[in-house]
Parts: C-alpha cells; structure tokens; sequence
C-alpha cells in the first residue's frame, strides 16, 4: 500500500538509491546530448530552459542553431528580444524565450557576465527555478541540490508509492525534503552530474509517463508501484486545471508582390510579442475591415484547433488580397517571402504561411 494522502512521508531512501542512480546512468544512461559535454554554465542553463516541457528530440534540432547564432551570455543579451524569439519560434512557450534574454542580461549587466554558482543564487535570476538552478549547480559546479522536475516527481511518487495529492503545497514540501535527503554522500567523488543526470534519463526513457519498463528498470526491486503492478496511478494528482477554449479568426492579407501582412502581438496575453496574422473577435469583424473589393477574393480555409498548455484554440484563417495601401489591419507590416521566416512566430502561422507556398 502507498502512503495515505496527507501522511508526511518518511525520508529513509531504499539503500544505494543514488549509488543505483550514478551506476546506471554511467552504463545506460544517456551520454550523446550536444549539452552534456560541457560544464559551461550558460550551455547548461539553455539546455534546460529548452527542456523544460519539450522532448528532447525538439531540443536536438533547436539547440545548435540557438548556439551558432548567440555562443554565449554575451552575444544573447546584446540580441534584440525580436532576433530571440524569431530564433525560438515553434519551440512554443515563449515567456521562456523572453526571460531567457532578460536573464542573459541580469548576467551580463549585475554579474560580470557570470553565472552564479550556487543554486540559491541562481533562482534570483529570470526565469530560473528551483529544480532548473539546482541542475545547473549540480552539472557545472558539483554542487549536492536536488532537482524536482515532473519526470523525478514520477519516479519518486512510483519507487515510494507516494498516493498523497502532488498538487498540494504541503505535499510538493514533502516531495523536496525526500527529494534532497536522497542525495549522494559528499564524499563520492563527481557523484552530483551523473545522479542528476541518471535521474532525469531514468524518468525520461524508463519510468515513462505510460508503460514505464519496469522490468529493466534499476529500482525495480525496491519500487513500491512495481511490486503493486500499477505504476500507471502514481504520481497522484487531483487538483487540474480546467482547459478553456478560444476561437482565433486571423486574417491572411497578400498583396500584388506577394507579400504577407503581419502585425506584433501585445506584450501581454497568448503569443506576447510574437509576430501574427491579424487577429479579429468574429468572422464578420474581420470580413469587416476589408475594402469591398477585396471581400470578393476572400478564402477560408479549413478551420483547425492548436493545443495549448491549459486551452484550446480554434483557429480559423480566411486569406485575401489586398493593395499595399489598403491593408486597414492592425498596425504591422508587409513582409516578403524571404523576411518572414526570421520573424517570432506562432507556430501554428508559420505552418500555414509554410503551407501556402508550397500549394
């Protein structure tokens, strides 16, 4: 049986659970991520900005590009926030992109262009929370902090049987002081980068959200969710957000050359800064602000619903042409073929612009 939900959580570990972690890793963990070959702090805390709720395949495509065009803190925080986010564009979560270039220049300008090297220290930075400065101590500076990303929580919730509520504030407490009680002896030498990483590659290849392989797993012995044959019910967690809904009409405005209007987001709300097709409440608002002449070219495409974090959008784009003077959209700009592809955009637009010139 798991602990009852509620129940503080007794903090004695199964015995060599780091020693297993740091021995699995370095024999089946993973060892060919671009980022796992330096303890450059700023490689580092990239990595794990991209990381956080993206799959690392994702990470693989963006990640050398992001380094090629800003190699270090210095050249990120002299970039405009326009030059980050057209980089970052359809890595989604973009309030990831903007902090990571208010961060770069917190680094550059308050600390001489060095990272901090404790983990504390680190979390006053933008962007930078708990489990991500922990990581980033642990990778670049040996330090003993413990990491609590969502692919740990479910390790631990599954290895202990943890059923009490992940969401409440005092469970999460709970979770932490199991968390760093769990943490390698200091006496083990470079012990804190292959148990983080052996925790995070474990949560991330074998005690998978579904169909964890519990069988070749090296907790499998002491794991209280493997001996229930369930590990699918833990982690618990009661309390989720409700998923709201919204209905996106834009408008996909070309004029004689080819050229696609689009206007920046405000810096506030969904797409904050972002460069988008205009955006109107209803169909016949945005049918609206067309000349009349130009209603009588108007397309609509197929409307399709992109999946955010906690909603749901229902996105319907009618396409037109329009003169270069007569756009009475937002306020924005043409944008030829060859300009818009550097731009920060939705990822959901710069799929359909992609679609249109290929049709």
């Amino acid at each position: 049986m798991g602990a009852a939900p509620g129940v503080p959580m007794p903090q004695q570990g199964p015995t060599g659970f780091s020693q297993r972690i740091i021995a699995w890793q370095r024999q089946h963990g993973r060892h060919d991520l671009p980022w796992q070959a330096s303890r450059d702090p700023y490689r580092v805390w990239l990595s794990e900005i991209m990381l956080q709720q993206t799959q690392v395949s994702t990470v693989l495509a963006y990640y050398p590009r992001f380094l090629a065009r800003f190699p270090d803190v210095a050249s990120l925080a002299a970039a405009s926030l326009e030059d980050v986010l057209g980089l970052w564009s359809g890595l989604g979560y973009y309030t990831r992109a903007r902090n990571l270039h208010r961060c770069a220049r917190q680094v550059t300008e308050r600390c001489a262009g060095r990272f901090p090297r404790s983990a504390q220290a680190l979390q006053e930075l933008p962007g930078i929370g708990r489990s991500t400065a922990a990581a980033i101590a642990a990778f670049c500076f040996g330090e003993r902090a413990a990491i609590l990303d969502g692919n740990v929580k479910r390790v631990l919730a599954r290895v202990f049987g943890i059923d009490a509520d992940s969401s409440l504030a005092a469970n999460q407490r709970a979770l932490w002081q199991r968390a760093e009680a769990l943490l390698p002896n200091r006496d083990l030498p470079d012990a804190m980068p292959a148990y983080t990483q052996g925790l995070m590659d474990l949560g991330a290849t074998i005690c998978t959200l579904r169909r964890p392989a519990c069988a070749i797993c090296p907790l499998q012995d002491v794991c209280v969710a493997a001996r229930e044959g369930q590990p699918e019910r833990y982690p618990v967690k009661s309390r989720r957000p409700r998923r709201g809904r919204m209905t996106l009409w834009l408008l996909h405005a070309v004029d004689a050359r080819g050229r696609v209007w689009l206007a920046q987001r405000p810096a506030s709300g969904i797409w904050a800064r972002l460069h988008c097709l205009p955006q109107y409440a209803t169909r016949d608002a945005l049918l609206d602000s067309l000349p009349v002449a130009a209603r009588r070219t108007v397309v609509e495409h197929a409307p399709f619903v992109h999946v955010l974090t906690h909603r749901d959008l229902d996105v319907h784009v009618l396409s037109a042409h329009l003169p270069a003077s007569a756009c009475q959209a937002p306020e924005g700009c043409w944008y030829a073929q060859a300009e818009w592809p550097a731009l920060g955009l939705p990822a959901p637009v710069r799929r359909f612009l992609g679609a249109q010139l290929q049709s």
